[in-house]
């Protein structure tokens, strides 16, 4: 994107400040049509900023280094994309998005839309807050609101058939959707609980009834015998052993009380009789 803008600003006959190169580059996400128009305007308003003698309003020439060349300022580019180029290092960068994932988690739908707002305006990757509101959805969110992950996931394709600007909209719901949602983070627990079980334990051989008994071969070693099929079942399951008994009983997913995972809680205690 930066050689782009760099033959652009050749081609158009003038000459441009590093920041405004770096800044076209970061406010446009990749998309090379609206880096040149951009650019175009951008252009435009230095030949009529150079034209007029307004050059003192930027605080630098817009005389290029080679004479009646126009310089094209951080200023132009800003005027030109309509926003101010908010620029941060790595630290801000991680600092931002932490704030940004603290605030939706945190149920505040005001601060995930500004600290969204901080980081566009910044040329963050768009891509990578679309990445963190679908991992949030799982995290943060869970089973408290199934509907969570479809709308973070929508969000994301959204961004990659629409782009910036107009999918910001789609972000945007996706955030306000999620810092409203009700919050779980039982999935997250019961996943680390698992993982740890996997790490610590004998790794047990699978359940007789469990393995795969359709070819022949594997029938007559008694794969699969005993399996009972919970479509069979009038409740629509039965209480059989689905683990090794290394870890047979051991607990992982625990529902929480808020939203849909209460309804699943009570589920699941009718059916283990808890």
């Amino acid at each position: 994107m930066r050689v782009l803008v760099e033959r652009g600003v050749e081609a158009e006959g003038a000459e441009a400040d590093d920041d405004a190169v770096q800044a076209l580059v970061d406010l446009v996400d990749g998309d090379a049509r609206a880096a040149l128009t951009s650019l175009e305007v951008a252009v435009a308003m230095a030949v009529h900023r150079l034209r007029s003698g307004g050059a003192s309003d930027v605080g630098a020439s817009n005389v290029g280094a080679s004479g009646g060349r126009p310089r094209v300022s951080l200023v132009d580019v800003e005027g030109a994309r309509g926003t101010r180029a908010l620029r941060y290092g790595v630290d801000d960068h991680f600092d931002l998005a932490s704030a940004f994932i603290k605030s939706i988690r945190g149920s505040d739908p005001d601060a995930g839309l500004y600290w969204l707002a901080r980081m566009l305006a910044a040329g963050e990757d768009a891509r990578f807050i679309a990445r963190r509101l679908v991992i949030l959805a799982s995290e943060d969110v869970g089973l408290a609101d199934p509907l969570a992950l479809v709308v973070a996931d929508a969000a994301s394709r959204a961004l990659e058939v629409v782009g910036l600007p107009e999918a910001s909209l789609n972000l945007a719901q996706a955030v306000v959707h999620l810092a409203t949602a009700p919050k779980s983070n039982r999935v997250t627990v019961a996943l680390a609980k698992a993982q740890e079980d996997v790490r610590a334990r004998r790794a047990g051989e699978v359940p007789s009834h469990l393995r795969d008994g359709h070819h022949p071969g594997t029938a007559r070693l008694g794969h699969g015998l005993g399996y009972q099929y919970p479509h069979d079942d009038p409740r629509g399951w039965v209480p059989q052993e689905y683990r090794p008994a290394e870890v047979a009983g051991r607990r992982y997913y625990e529902p929480s009380s808020h939203g849909r995972e209460q309804e699943i809680g009570e589920q699941m205690r009718r059916r283990t009789g808890g």
